[in-house]
């Protein structure tokens, strides 16, 4: 360790041994959000409105952030209505950006609290708690690939930023990118990808406006084998990454699965992909145990509990809402819920439960953890 950071981290333990029971991160804060240790948060620099209902907020991480790389996400916590709600957003600038600030880009989700607040309320200078980098949507830095994109929406956002680190450093590969949206003003970063197009001859966009149909079938303007063949003659000679709703996604996997492809096919989901609740399926009370306060309201069978807790004005621990960060696993207590992803039953008291992919069952209850501030 260099002589400078032992003698930091020595002043660092003295400060801290005054500091009982803070630390002399917790007075650094004071000062400047961004220096503290003990968490890193990210102060708001520019909001800049895309489309009508998408924004790109520029962000500064404060100290122990790391690099990320192109295509990977962050966890993202802001605080509305006195409680934190906390979710995952694809980084959607370039890790060869010099200034020391990544971008996200929020599309509004129809009742999203966050997405709403995040598109039309959010204020520069706010500091919001934030994530390191994660996720495995890249493109290997090692071997050379063709890629072909295949997304829609705010899907475009992770790709964005593996397009805007080849146009940065000047080695843009043979890339075609096939982009779903309703209208021509929906389309996220339409101006820049055209601009991007411009510059590099073999960098194609093929925007898809499904709602635009201009004599076509509506049933056309959709992800197809035809439209593919279209607009891609060569794909089964590419790396396909696709990002976007389910509904896009499910038939990308079902078409590169026929073709035999699905190895050289790569996804990115928002949400996790769910199993059809039996007809006959019964909910029932949901009783969240916290601090010592019991919490009890009804909970349809396919409604996921965290969203159950949150709407009966809890704040319980959650990162990614899709089940695979695992920060929202808490003990059944009693009762009995059900996997949304699988269909599997859970009812084994102590056993840990998924809230964000797990519905109730009938009665159950659940003792949950609240995030530490």
């Amino acid at each position: 360790m260099p002589v400078l950071d032992i003698a930091r981290a020595r002043v660092t333990d003295v400060v801290n041994a005054f500091a009982t029971p803070l630390k002399a991160s917790h007075y650094v804060e004071l000062v400047n959000p961004l220096w503290t240790s003990h968490k890193l948060q990210a102060r708001v620099e520019e909001v800049w409105d895309e489309t009508a209902d998408s924004r790109t907020i520029t962000l500064r991480p404060g100290r122990n952030w790391r690099r990320h790389r192109a295509g990977q996400y962050v966890r993202l916590g802001v605080p509305i209505g006195g409680r934190r709600f906390t979710r995952t957003y694809s980084i959607s600038s370039s890790p060869e950006r010099r200034d020391g600030c990544i971008t996200i880009t929020v599309k509004v989700l129809d009742g999203g609290r966050m997405s709403g607040h995040l598109v039309r309320e959010l204020a520069v200078g706010s500091y919001l708690p934030i994530g390191l980098p994660q996720g495995e949507f890249v493109v290997p830095d090692s071997t050379p690939v063709r890629p072909l994109f295949i997304t829609a929406g705010s899907g475009i956002t992770p790709v964005m930023s593996m397009l805007r680190t080849w146009d940065l450093v000047g080695n843009m590969p043979d890339v075609a990118h096939i982009h779903y949206a309703p209208h021509r003003y929906d389309v996220i970063f339409a101006t820049e990808l055209a601009r991007m197009a411009e510059r590099h001859r073999r960098f194609r966009f093929e925007p898809v406006l499904t709602r635009e149909l201009d004599g076509a079938v509506e049933g056309d303007r959709h992800f197809g084998a035809a439209q593919l063949d279209e607009l891609c003659p060569d794909w089964r000679e590419r790396d396909v990454w696709a990002c976007g709703p389910q509904s896009l996604l499910e038939a990308v996997e079902q078409h590169f699965e026929d073709a035999g492809r699905s190895r050289y096919l790569h996804i990115e989901r928002f949400r996790a992909p769910l199993a059809d609740v039996p007809d006959d399926a019964e909910g029932g009370e949901a009783t969240f145990v916290s601090a010592g306060d019991r919490v009890t309201a009804l909970a349809e069978p396919a409604t996921p509990l965290l969203r159950v807790a949150e709407d009966a004005g809890l704040n319980p621990q959650h990162g990614c809402r899709m089940g695979i960060c695992h920060t929202c696993d808490v003990p059944l207590v009693a009762g009995r819920v059900r996997d949304l992803r699988t269909g599997d039953l859970i009812d084994e008291p102590g056993q840990l439960v998924q809230i964000c992919i797990a519905g109730a069952a009938g009665a159950c209850e659940l003792a949950l953890t609240t995030p530490s501030n």
